[in-house]
């Protein structure tokens, strides 16, 4: 009953900020609708790279100059997005680096801050089973070992520490043509351009050194919770290791 209640409650509300709008309801649907498109099709083309506000409400602004329009049909899109295709449309926003160390400089225009990124809202196993894109699984692979070894550093990491750290991991900044990655330093550019990662540019007295840092995306709740407890999981096989290592060596 309160849902019912509640779902109409809605709907009345959005009819009300629909009525300032002079257009019709069949144009209505047709902006959400090409907004959606426009999401799903990006989302695709550019493997889950941010998409930018601005470049939605374009969409809306070319033959519409209502001011609350584009906010109105990208908010619709996203309640279609997760009600009809289980998609939770989530916005990233950013006007300055994570530290704020002095000397730093993002490489991120703050004007291109604001923008939405697609997350599933499937179960973990749904997803796996129905959705998840098994010949991808060495990029999920190397995005997850890029994001614990910056954790592990606490969160930020100068460029050449990180690449000491891959490097022992068989993975070489020199190698453009890894069986699956292909180019290391285009892989790890991408987490960059996905905001897993931020990099900025720390003037010191030797010079300008590149750091990297966690992004919006791997610090939101459910990745950094999931790399905290694959990072304990591996910790404690490796105490349980090393206990049974010194038992066999005493014996």
């Amino acid at each position: 009953m309160f849902l019912f209640v509640f779902g109409l409650g809605r709907m009345a509300t959005t009819a009300e900020n629909f009525s300032q709008f002079d257009i019709s309801e069949e144009e209505k649907d047709k902006l959400i609708a090409e907004v959606i498109r426009y999401v799903l099709f990006r989302n695709h083309q550019n493997a889950g790279c941010p998409i930018k506000r601005d470049e939605l409400t374009q969409l809306v602004t070319k033959n519409y100059r209502q001011r609350s329009l584009p906010a109105f049909v990208i908010n619709e899109a996203r309640s279609k997005l997760a009600s009809i295709f289980g998609y939770e449309m989530r916005e990233l926003q950013r006007s300055r680096p994570l530290s704020t160390n002095q000397g730093r400089s993002t490489q991120q225009n703050v004007a291109d801050a604001k923008s939405y990124v697609i997350i599933s809202q499937l179960p973990a196993n749904v997803h796996t089973k129905y959705v998840e894109n098994v010949n991808a699984s060495h990029l999920n692979g190397f995005t997850f070992a890029v994001i614990s070894i910056v954790h592990l550093a606490g969160g930020k990491i100068a460029e050449e520490n990180l690449w000491h750290h891959l490097r022992r991991l068989g993975l070489f900044e020199s190698n453009e043509n890894h069986p699956a990655l292909g180019s290391i330093k285009q892989a790890l550019e991408a987490l960059v351009q996905q905001r897993y990662l931020q990099k900025d540019k720390v003037s010191g007295p030797e010079g300008n050194t590149l750091i990297y840092e966690l992004a919006e995306r791997a610090l939101d709740n459910t990745i950094s919770k999931g790399v905290k407890e694959y990072i304990s999981q591996v910790q404690f096989v490796t105490k349980k290791s090393i206990i049974w290592r010194s038992s066999v060596f005493y014996v």
